[in-house]
């Protein structure tokens, strides 16, 4: 008979071999843009593990937030999604600052006036509302929310209402300003309500509805994901373009 000791020892380096002969799993990334004749393979929130491969044709394009980095893959070919993503950090961490400033100042935009080929301006930060993009977007803080408009050319007035209660405030920008915070004060936002975001004469109007982020997300992959599951597909767009260009 074996002893408690022995008994003992050899549980212990049977459990060790278990361990060591266990699958390790992989991470897994999130496809946050597609397009071209394969984007049906591949749509937008689908978890790819990073030892996966995936063939692409001519003309399609996929990128995929891994736990790494950003991996863009175009054109024909067979790809390893964990192969040497891009770096982006440092950029994640500045698209999705917190930022406390009410008003960010920016330049002018170039334009056909000029001679010189017009910029298309890109939303700099996440949680910023656009004020030209409908449909649900994702905060952490409800009481902080701030509009982005694309042109901060002139001053111009946009309109917040309430569809639920017909509530509205008017939130103005100054010329050059592209940022203008909503007073927490005069307009309660809630979440799953929508609000129409009227601007001056001759622009759109669109209409968002706020979703509360239950916990903080400090990867890319898993932040991404989480607005996919919520439906924030506007800022898993900006995601895309901010981190994979």
């Amino acid at each position: 008979m074996f002893s408690a000791s022995i008994k003992a020892r050899i549980s212990g380096l049977a459990m060790a071999g278990a361990l060591l002969a266990a699958p390790v799993a992989a991470m897994a990334g999130v496809v946050v843009k597609s397009s071209g004749p394969s984007a049906g393979q591949y749509p937008v929130g689908m978890k790819v593990a990073d030892d996966a491969r995936i063939t692409l044709k001519n003309g399609d394009s996929v990128t995929v937030l891994t736990s790494k980095g950003t991996r863009v893959m175009r054109g024909a070919g067979t790809y390893n999604v964990g192969e040497s993503p891009r770096a982006t950090r440092a950029r994640f961490a500045a698209l999705t600052r917190k930022r406390a400033a009410n008003r960010v100042r920016t330049g002018a935009v170039r334009g056909a006036a000029t001679g010189e080929p017009e910029e298309v301006p890109m939303n700099p930060n996440l949680w910023y509302i656009d004020v030209s993009q409908s449909g649900a977007m994702c905060l952490y803080d409800l009481s902080a929310v701030r509009l982005w408009r694309p042109n901060a050319e002139g001053i111009a007035t946009y309109r917040v209402v309430d569809t639920t209660n017909r509530s509205a405030i008017d939130i103005t920008f100054d010329d050059g300003d592209a940022i203008a915070a909503l007073d927490p004060a005069r307009m309660t936002i809630a979440a799953g309500t929508p609000y129409t975001i009227a601007g001056p004469e001759g622009t759109d109007a669109s209409t968002v509805t706020f979703v509360s982020l239950g916990e903080e997300y400090g990867e890319a992959d898993q932040l991404a994901e989480a607005l996919v599951d919520k439906g924030c597909m506007a800022q898993v767009s900006l995601m895309a373009e901010r981190l994979g260009g």
